[in-house]
This record gives structure tokens, sequence and C-alpha cells, in this order.
């Protein structure tokens, strides 16, 4: 099933919400740190509610130890940036696919934008910038999940 990443995530109802949503999915989340606050913090606890004990959650503390520990485990990165050049529904998903959000501040730095194997897009209307991180990442989440079959039954 894909996993999601939080690359330095910034703010903490962000990662909350999006824990929540791996928790409801059966999803795992790997958080790229060092985040901008935390990882215990109240607004994460609240945002989060009681699914956080239900969540599996793996911390990388830094990008370098999470691009060793992909590398082993030969998985597929796959980048949500609005420098993409391919709409995510036209993407062929795998189950193993690591699914990269960016800081909700700055998205990813160019060497590791450089290190995605494909760089997806949500198509907006025009003259508008993005979505929230954590409604794009159930967006491309819940698109992923169905062309792969992972659904919780």
């Amino acid at each position: 099933m894909p996993d999601l990443v939080l690359y330095q995530p910034d703010i903490p109802q962000n990662t909350g919400t999006i824990l929540r949503l791996a928790a409801c999915l059966d999803v795992t989340v790997h958080v790229v740190e060092p985040a901008g606050f935390p990882l215990s913090d109240h607004a994460l606890k609240r945002a989060g509610m009681d699914y956080l004990e239900r969540v599996a959650l793996h911390r990388h503390v830094t990008f370098e130890a999470f691009e060793a520990w992909r590398g082993a485990q030969e998985r597929r990165l796959v980048l949500l940036t609005t420098a993409g050049s391919e709409p995510y529904h036209r993407f062929d998903f795998r189950k193993d696919d690591l699914l990269l959000l960016g800081r909700e501040s700055a998205g990813v730095p160019p060497a590791v934008h450089d290190t995605a194997d494909a760089r997806l897009i949500i198509p907006l209307t025009p003259g508008m910038r993005s979505l929230n991180v954590a409604v794009a990442g159930a967006m491309v989440l819940g698109e992923a999940l169905r062309q792969t079959g992972s659904f919780p039954s």
C-alpha cells in the first residue's frame, strides 16, 4: 500500500490531519525531520484526536537517512508539487509508492525535488497557486489507493 511522506512539516494542524487520514486508511506515514514543531505538540494531538495512537509513524532524522532507508527498500518516490509536469489522475501508481508532501511554507528544496522518480501536479483553476497540503495529500492518496486496490476492506 502507498505510504505518505512529510518533508519537514511546519504546521502541526496539517500534520495531525494527515496522521488522522493515515490512521483511518491504514496508511504508514514517514516524517522527515526536522519538523517546525515538536511532534508531541498540543495542536498536533488536537487535530489528530484519538487517532494518533493508531497510525504507523516512522521518523527519519534527515532526508539522507530517509533516502538510505528508501534505497534499501527499493521504493519509488512520487513528489506532489506545483512544479510537477504530470497530472496525478493520469499517473500509474504502484502499491509500494512513497507519496512525498513538501513543507507548507516552502515545498522541498531542489536537491530533494531531483531525487523524485515522478513529480505530480493537481490540476487547478488558472490563477490559483496550490491546495492545503493535507487536502492535496488526501486527493492523491485516494487515487493511489483506488488504482492499487488498497483501500481498507
